[in-house]
C-alpha cells in the first residue's frame, strides 16, 4: 500500500527526473557532446585499389548560443584530424531556428569552416535553410545564395548539380552535388502556390563522363528512390536523427519517408545511402538520443 509520503516521493523524483531529461536534451546533449560516427562500406563495382576516406560535416545551423563560430572551428578543427581524403559539407549552414540569443552571420561562420582541409580538397552542397533564409534569392532564384557566396569567398566550392572529377592513387571517381530538393519556397509574395526544388539528378550526372564510380551529396535523402545503379553511395543530411531518437525511432522526421531514411548506413536493393545525424539544431534546440555528429565513411 502507497503512503501519501510515499506518493508525494513519486511525484518529486518524476518531477526531478523531468527537470534533468530537459537539461540533458537541451543543453548537454546539443551543446557538449560530439560524436564521430563510421560506416565502412564496399560498393558493388567499387575499384580494385580505391581506398577513401570520407569526412562529413552536416547541419551546422550557426546561431548562439548553440552553434556559435567558436563551435564551429572546434568542430572542423577535430574534422581536420580524422585524416580524411577528402572533406564534404552537406549542406544547412543557416539556422532557421528563433530560440536563438544570436544569429552568426554568414561570413562568420564560413570563416570559421575556412581551415578545413583534406588532400583532395573541401566540397559544398547547400540545404533548405541556405536558401529559406535568403529572401533575395526566394524572390529571385536566379541569384547566387548568401551560403554559396560566403563559401567561395573562404575557398570552399559549392557544387549545385555539378559533378567534378577526382583521383586518388591514380583511380578516378566522380563527386557530384545536386541542388536542394526545398530550395523555393510558397507563397504568393514569391509567386509559388508549393515547394520547389532546384535539383536537377539527370543533368547531373549527365556530366559524368565514365564509368569511374560516383559519389552523390544530396541534402535531403527523400531523393535515394531515385538514385540509379550508376551511384556507388549517396551523403545526406537534413533529418537530424529526428533530434530525438529512441532505441532506433524518431517520433518526428522531416521527410516524406518517415524513419526510413531518418538516420544512418541505409541499404536497398544493393545501393547504399549514408544519413548524418548532422551537428545543429532546427525548430527547437533540443537533441535526446541524437548527438551532434561528425560521419565518416569508408569506402573500398
Amino acid at each position: 500500500m502507497i503512503t501519501r509520503r510515499g506518493l508525494l516521493k513519486i511525484f518529486g523524483g518524476l518531477i526531478t527526473a523531468g527537470f534533468a531529461s530537459s537539461a540533458y536534451a537541451v543543453v548537454f546533449e546539443p551543446l557538449l557532446r560530439l560524436r564521430v560516427t563510421t560506416h565502412r562500406i564496399v560498393p558493388s563495382g567499387w575499384p580494385e585499389g580505391l581506398k577513401l576516406r570520407l569526412v562529413a560535416l552536416a547541419d551546422i545551423h550557426a546561431c548562439e548560443p548553440w552553434m556559435s563560430a567558436r563551435r564551429i572551428k572546434a568542430i572542423c578543427d577535430h574534422a581536420n584530424t580524422l585524416d580524411g581524403d577528402l572533406i564534404v559539407l552537406l549542406g544547412d549552414y543557416a539556422s532557421g531556428m528563433n530560440l536563438v540569443t544570436d544569429y552568426v552571420h554568414s561570413q562568420d561562420w564560413a570563416r570559421a569552416m575556412s581551415g578545413l582541409s583534406a588532400p583532395l580538397g573541401v566540397h559544398a552542397i547547400l540545404g533548405n535553410h541556405d536558401y529559406w533564409e535568403d529572401r533575395t534569392f526566394q524572390r529571385n532564384p536566379s541569384v547566387e545564395t548568401f551560403g554559396e557566396t560566403a563559401l567561395k569567398a573562404v575557398g570552399i566550392p559549392v557544387h549545385v548539380n555539378k559533378a567534378v572529377r577526382l583521383r586518388k592513387d591514380g583511380i578516378g571517381f566522380w563527386l557530384a552535388g545536386l541542388g536542394d530538393q526545398l530550395a523555393l519556397l510558397p507563397g504568393a509574395r514569391f509567386g509559388r502556390r508549393t515547394f520547389a526544388g532546384v535539383d536537377d539528378l539527370p543533368a547531373t550526372l549527365a556530366q559524368v563522363s565514365d564509368d569511374a564510380p560516383v559519389i552523390l551529396l544530396a541534402h535531403e535523402p527523400d531523393i535515394f528512390p531515385r538514385i540509379p545503379d550508376r551511384v556507388a553511395v549517396t551523403l545526406s543530411g537534413h533529418t537530424h536523427g529526428g533530434q530525438v531518437r529512441l532505441f532506433g525511432y524518431s517520433p518526428v522526421v522531416p521527410s516524406r519517408f518517415g524513419n526510413r531514411f531518418a538516420y544512418g548506413h541505409v541499404v536497398e536493393n544493393g545501393r547504399h545511402l549514408c544519413v548524418s545525424g548532422g551537428l545543429g539544431c532546427s525548430i527547437a534546440p533540443v537533441r535526446f538520443g541524437s548527438p551532434p555528429e561528425i560521419m565518416f565513411v569508408e569506402l573500398g
